[in-house]
């Protein structure tokens, strides 16, 4: 099957089945709510600096499709909403437009219908080992992107009938990416990302994690959809079994932050309250993709409206915990919970720490 017609497959698949692991790691982060906040809601400023362009919230849509010209549509209402609403947003895999130049425009019209904001490519970390680090001034170029995301997908790769498993010299390449002129960001498809891998793409000049941890939409399971279509009994069985597979968010952004990495928030971030949640845990934005994706069928404004809803809820998060900015909301104290405290724990973060006023460096 080509690359293109897998994009429409994953589409369909996102919006006719239900691809959420249902876990909600990011509940288990309760706010200490503040009953005397001491400050004017209407003075709460969410606006932040995010690849030299100023937000007016840390908020992005994450990579979601393009490579198919039923796709253009769809990423020319999510830019439009971006644009209007001041955020951040990414656009799928750019592979299949490197196969075909015809696909170019189903991802460069983010470019068209957003101009002042943040956008972000994307490529797989297997193609950037194949093609080598100047394949990302080409895929900058396609769509004027601001930086390039470079995806870590093995565990949908592992299930995909397609896939490719040839994770050997990915570091490397990253590394040979790192120091070229385009801003790149590592980012996982579902599963987190650990300390440890953490501290080795820091290493390697890495400055930017997205870490998409668990909670959210699961790859391993669109896959697994995907294999029961094509009577594939055991990469079907594979795709079940794995579907909650990897690190939780909530932990992943605190095992990348340590680390020292700018992070970007996603995997299950499926409210304002979840944003506020993840960058009182240190993200520095969040982002999601699933919650835009039907709105985006329907048109440009049930897109804005969702993202408002986000920027509402993010406003009045801060509000009740006293944060009239967002360097306050990362000091807010916290409540760790459940099987996210467990974790935790078992990684060796001191849940103390979280419960009173906290100085975390930004």
């Amino acid at each position: 099957m080509s690359t293109s017609s897998r994009k429409l497959d994953h589409i369909r698949i996102c919006l006719d089945q239900k691809v959420d692991t249902g876990d909600r790691p990011l509940e288990d982060i309760v706010l200490l709510h503040k009953a005397l906040p001491e400050i004017d809601e209407e003075d709460i400023d969410t606006s932040c600096r995010f690849l030299g362009k100023e937000l007016a919230a840390p908020l992005m849509i994450c990579a979601m499709t393009g490579g198919h010209p039923a796709t253009k549509e769809i990423n020319l209402r999510l830019g439009q909403a971006a644009s209007e609403m001041g955020i951040a947003i990414g656009v799928g895999s750019q592979r299949a437009a490197l196969e075909d130049r015809k696909l170019e425009e189903t991802f460069s019209v983010v470019r068209d219908a957003a101009p002042d904001v943040p956008v972000i490519g994307n490529i797989g970390a297997v193609q950037l080992k194949r093609s080598g680090p100047e394949i990302l001034q080409r895929l900058a170029e396609m769509i004027d992107a601001d930086a390039i995301a470079i995806h870590l997908n093995f565990l949908q790769e592992s299930i995909q009938p397609e896939g490719d498993r040839d994770g050997a010299g990915i570091l490397e390449a990253i590394k040979s990416a790192a120091r070229g002129p385009v801003p790149i960001i590592v980012k996982e498809t579902g599963a987190g990302i650990s300390g440890e891998v953490a501290r080795d793409l820091i290493s390697a000049g890495v400055k930017m994690i997205d870490v998409s941890g668990t909670g959210g939409l699961s790859w391993a399971g669109v896959e697994a959809f995907r294999a029961a279509e094509t009577a594939d009994e055991d990469l079907q069985e594979m795709g079940r079994l794995m579907e909650c597979w990897g690190i939780p968010t909530p932990v992943s952004i605190l095992e990348c932050r340590s680390a020292g990495a700018f992070v970007i928030s996603s995997g299950g971030v499926r409210s304002g309250l979840d944003v506020a949640r993840s960058l009182a845990l240190g993200a520095s934005l969040a982002g999601a993709s699933l919650p835009f994706l039907r709105p985006a069928t329907e048109g440009r404004d049930a897109v804005v409206r969702t993202v408002r809803s986000y920027i509402r809820v993010l406003r009045t998060s801060m509000f009740l915990t006293g944060s009239k900015d967002l360097t306050r909301l990362g000091r807010v104290p916290l409540v760790v919970l459940g099987r996210t405290r467990e974790w935790l724990e078992a990684r060796g973060f001191d849940m103390n720490a979280f419960s009173v006023y906290r100085e975390l460096s930004r």
